[in-house]
């Protein structure tokens, strides 16, 4: 098994709301905000090689988006989610599976692509995941996730035939060697893969943890369904992950894309910080 970094850019985002009761004196150490409040952030993908398999973990936004779309997130950075791929000499064709973590639009919008006036899978060969309460919940939105979820990023795939769900506790048989947690507090049902690597264990957090910072419990976003629930799934995860000493990979951290752990007297925190290349 091999394990790549594949990054598809930058955004912003707010910065109080990605950081949720934490005070900004604090947040805007670690991450400065600009005139209008906005911080950038990573949109950092892993792509797993493994045998006649090559699985994408998420595809961050795409570029399919109106001007309009775009004005609000601010995409920037040189990265791009089909340049990265090119750069380790995989063209799109080759990607056997998608496993989309969830469906808001930082994660899933480069699973599907605009030809002319079609919207189409970008990756044509390839097997999309998604856990089936999940989808249920992204295609009948509530009010305040509504505008996280843009049906052009997820109904093309269902109707190419390429989509398969995950129910309940069923495990996916992408590879023997990856697990999946499931979260709810972010949104309704999360995947977060956990990979068993060359003797070491690497949760991808996607938004459970979506930077280092947040390894910290309170350090909880506003975007999140249920807060508290969020609280206690990182507490749990946390937990289990400095026992076995699991690696953590960051999607939206600027700088940090992955640490391993420590217990101290103030509770978990980071240690060592490294990449995936290392290992």
């Amino acid at each position: 098994m091999k394990l790549h970094t594949i990054n598809t850019g930058l955004f912003k985002l707010d910065g109080g709301a990605m950081h949720g009761v934490v005070p900004k004196s604090m947040w805007q150490k670690v991450n400065p905000a600009d005139e209008n409040n906005m911080c950038s952030w990573a949109m950092r993908c892993m792509l797993i090689e493994e045998h006649d398999k090559l699985i994408l973990v998420d595809t961050g936004m795409g570029n399919k988006q109106s001007e309009k779309f775009f004005s609000h997130f601010q995409p920037h950075g040189e990265d791009t989610l089909l340049r990265s791929l090119k750069q380790l000499g995989f063209h799109s064709d080759d990607i056997t599976d998608v496993f989309l973590t969830h469906l808001h639009f930082d994660h899933c919008g480069g699973a599907v692509k605009k030809e002319g006036e079609n919207l189409l899978p970008t990756f044509k060969n390839a097997t999309y995941w998604s856990h089936e309460k999940h989808w249920q919940s992204a295609t009948n939105p509530n009010a305040r996730e509504k505008a996280s979820f843009l049906k052009e990023n997820m109904l093309p795939l269902q109707e190419s035939g390429q989509l398969q769900f995950v129910s309940g506790a069923q495990e996916i048989a992408l590879s023997e060697n990856i697990e999946i947690i499931t979260v709810n507090g972010h949104t309704e049902s999360m995947m977060l893969p956990l990979v068993h690597c060359n003797g070491r264990s690497i949760l991808f957090c996607a938004d459970l943890i979506p930077s280092m910072a947040h390894i910290s419990l309170p350090w909880v976003m506003a975007y999140d369904m249920k807060p508290l629930n969020t609280l206690q799934e990182k507490e749990s995860i946390l937990e289990r992950a400095v026992t076995e000493n699991w690696l953590l990979f960051f999607e939206h951290d600027l700088h940090n894309e992955m640490c391993t752990l420590l217990k101290t007297d103030r509770g978990i925190r980071n240690d060592r910080i490294c990449k995936l290349r290392d290992f």
